[in-house]
């Protein structure tokens, strides 16, 4: 029997490559709106981030988000990320 292969995505904090469902997708979609893409087919820009609170926070602190999908992120968004990583 053949094996499927893995997705790789690289986190875009720790530059780590993991497999794409140990991973949360942010995308900022064509509208402008920035969406936490738990299906990872959201249409638009994605970043992909680990699904880590110390990456999050790494992440809050260096302005990696925004940097990448070029527009400011509200704090609502990291929070939302925070509940997700959480579950």
């Amino acid at each position: 029997m053949k094996t499927r292969k893995i997705p790789l995505r690289t986190c875009v904090v720790t530059k780590e490559s993991l497999p794409k469902k140990d991973l949360l997708r942010i995308v900022r979609t064509p509208e402008g709106d920035i969406k936490v893409d738990e299906t990872g087919k959201c249409n638009g820009r994605g970043a992909y981030i680990k699904k880590d609170l110390e990456v999050l926070e790494k992440a809050k602190k260096s302005n990696i988000l925004e940097n990448r999908l070029e527009c400011k992120i509200e704090d609502s968004v990291y929070e939302e990320i925070k509940n997700i990583i959480e579950k």
